[in-house]
């Protein structure tokens, strides 16, 4: 059973306004999927047409142009100086924490005159949860199979970032709170555990009549297509347990409101962040990286790694950033 996720522009509705025209990079994780590319390509497109009075430009992390530079370059070329700069990513690993602060580090040096405005993913927030609860409503109103004979089974991306990790957990435990389905078991397709395989072994433990699988990514890709593999064989190993996939998030007017809440806290200099538990944070405060880097409260509007102490350990950014990376 599929939910559509694809809702049309027109029922959007009307966003806020925006308190300034400046234009809007969308930084994608990047996939060599042509359907997970096209998606969110599609998916900025769209949120370009709610509000045609700043340029909105897709890029990507890696795997696919076009890339970050590629998209300031592009900035440049049409005499902007001010950039807001939106990870389109669901959790706070690497990517949204390093990898795009550090290329943005990379091109403040390259354009001195630029202002980066660098605003948050889009978290653990009550509309992805409520959107989430509404598609699990429609799988089976009349509740043939019981919510207490169903587990649900979360599966994240997974990251090298436990703090990340624990992110996914806390949306699992978030969505099944009170939902009455038997309980709630998370895992991951990639980097970390426990894998897919472990998450369906540990479900039927529960000896559920019903398995329903919820792949929390934003858009289609090599990844979604794995889980829908992997979904599929283990129906055709354990006929007698029946296993719905859920489709990814897709577009949904939920994270319209949440791209447009984001890019305005981001205009007003209102962007935070939960760095606490962060393993980059801990690594700045260290006695030997006493500077608070690293893309939390990252404005980029400055004074970051651009008010050097007397021992400058920003000097040779490459060297920082692999240094602060292999930190644990």
């Amino acid at each position: 059973m599929l939910v559509d996720s694809f809702t049309s522009p027109a029922m959007w509705g009307n966003l806020p306004p925006l308190p300034k025209q400046r234009p809007l990079l969308m930084v994608g994780h990047g996939t060599k999927d042509t359907d997970g590319r096209q998606a969110f390509l599609d998916f900025v497109a769209a949120y370009q047409e709610l509000d045609t009075s700043r340029p909105v430009i897709p890029c990507f992390l890696e795997l696919t142009a076009p890339l970050i530079p590629e998209g300031v370059e592009r900035c440049v070329a049409e005499g902007f100086t001010d950039i807001t700069v939106l990870p389109v990513l669901l959790f706070a690993a690497r990517h949204t924490k390093f990898d795009v602060t550090n290329e943005l580090d990379r091109l403040k040096q390259r354009y001195p005159f630029l202002q980066f405005h660098y605003g948050r993913h889009f978290g653990n927030t009550p509309l992805i949860l409520d959107l989430w609860r509404d598609r699990l409503a429609q799988i089976d109103p009349a509740e043939t199979i019981k919510k207490e004979n169903t587990v649900l089974l979360i599966v994240g991306r997974g990251s090298s970032d436990p703090d990340a990790n624990s992110d996914v957990y806390k949306f699992s435990r978030l969505l099944w709170e009170g939902s009455n389905y038997r309980t709630v078991e998370t895992c991951f397709i990639g980097i970390t555990h426990p894998r897919l395989e472990e998450g369906f072994e540990r479900a039927r433990l529960y000896q559920p009549q019903r398995i329903i699988v919820l792949p929390h990514f934003l858009f289609t890709g090599a990844l979604v297509k794995k889980i829908n593999r992997i979904s599929a064989q283990q129906q055709a190993q354990y006929p007698a347990t029946e296993i719905i996939n859920l489709p990814e998030i897709g577009f949904t007017p939920e994270l319209m409101s949440i791209l447009r809440e984001r890019e305005i806290e981001s205009q007003l200099g209102q962007t935070q962040m939960n760095c606490e538990m962060c393993k980059f944070r801990l690594a700045a405060v260290s006695p030997t990286v006493s500077h608070h880097h690293h893309a939390h409260e990252h404005h980029h509007d400055h004074p970051h790694a651009h008010e050097h102490p007397p021992e400058d350990p920003y000097a040779d950014l490459e060297q920082y950033h692999q240094k602060i990376w292999q930190v644990p």
